[in-house]
């Protein structure tokens, strides 16, 4: 799918449904398939015609599937329907399963009839029980069908739910960690260098003005993140002097990405605790975005003295930017350390590009 036809979909159907839409169309069209060779080993009619009852089945399910499930989310608006389930009241949805069963049955069967060359509404004459069965049968299973995606549209729902509270309660842990960390350190610098402590403290506050609105929204942009990186590391620099050297760099056409709210400050604060602060003169810290075919590559590389000489990969940053990609994205998104070249330690996450 080209750039330009992402864009159009996506104005469709939210991106994070398509995934969850795609799957429920290849259970219709599987259970379609299964009900057309069950209609063709039934039929009373000679000869048997396995493309004509696959052409049935497969159009009036699809017809359904598209006026019930699709249909939602490009009249969404209309609805009033919210996400993540985008389900309507039960007495509305009530409404469209009527609607949806009555006008997916009837383009499928105008379909099928094309294509047999024969036109069901003459069975409603010359044989009304079997009409009546394929109806009741037809109507049967696109309820069965919709009851099973409501129940699990919930679900997702409140499994979505469950994790936003986890990101919440992690997020929660992260602000005081690294607070606790920057006010010891600036409470070693007051009896220092007053000045640079004074300096520092400014700092503190004004990022912890832009930071704390940050951190309850869930998500922002990349480029709200790396002005957040900015911020923080301005507030080092006041504390380590030239031994710290810093690089964000971010592409324009990367910039209005979404990403988990500061999901990079906990590498950049480990790289600096354990990777500059031990090495007498410091170092530097390289931050970069970039778009690797399906995924968002997002990396933390710092000079300092290696993975092998401090235990870092098993930190509380770490830690918690774990979890928080397996709470929000499960096994699609990864975080690795490893060995730089040329010294020092990389980090390296990778998001699903199209859930981002």
């Amino acid at each position: 799918m080209t750039n330009r036809l992402r864009a159009a979909f996506a104005r469709i159907v939210p991106p994070d449904q398509w995934r969850p839409l795609a799957a429920r169309l290849a259970i219709v069209a599987s259970l379609s398939i299964v009900i057309g060779l069950m209609n063709w080993l039934m039929s009373p009619t000679q000869p048997r015609r396995l493309d004509v009852a696959m052409v049935y089945s497969i159009a009036i399910s699809l017809f359904i599937w598209t006026a019930v499930d699709f249909a939602r989310y490009p009249l969404r608006r209309l609805l009033r329907l919210e996400p993540p389930k985008y389900w309507p009241s039960p007495a509305r949805s009530a409404l469209m399963l009527v609607f949806g069963i009555t006008l997916g049955y009837v383009g499928g069967t105008l379909v099928g009839d094309a294509y047999a060359g024969r036109s069901t509404w003459e069975l409603l004459q010359l044989n009304p029980n079997r009409f009546t069965g394929l109806l009741v049968s037809s109507v049967a299973i696109s309820i069965a069908f919709v009851a099973y995606f409501y129940q699990r549209g919930r679900g997702e729902a409140l499994a979505r739910q469950a994790r936003e509270a986890e990101l919440r309660l992690l997020q929660s842990q992260l602000e005081p960690h690294m607070l606790f960390n920057t006010l010891a350190n600036l409470r070693v610098l007051i009896g220092l260098d007053a000045g640079r402590a004074q300096a520092m403290l400014d700092h503190l506050i004004a990022y912890l003005r832009a930071t704390l609105s940050a951190s309850r929204a869930g998500t922002h942009t990349l480029a709200d993140e790396f002005a957040r990186l900015d911020d923080y590391l301005a507030l080092m620099a006041v504390r380590m002097g030239p031994r710290l050297a810093v690089t964000l760099t971010l592409p324009p056409a990367l910039a209005q990405r979404p990403v988990p709210a500061l999901l990079l400050q906990p590498l950049v604060e480990n790289s600096i605790q354990h990777g500059l602060e031990p090495k007498v003169e410091g170092g530097h810290i390289e931050v970069t975005a970039a778009r690797e075919g399906a995924r968002l590559v997002l990396t933390v590389r710092d000079g300092g003295v290696g993975l092998s000489a401090t235990p870092r990969a098993d930190g509380f940053g770490v830690a918690q930017v774990r979890e928080r990609l397996a709470a929000q994205y499960g096994v699609r998104a990864s975080l690795a350390l490893a060995p730089a070249e040329g010294g020092g330690t990389l980090a390296r996450i990778e998001l699903p590009w199209e859930t981002t």
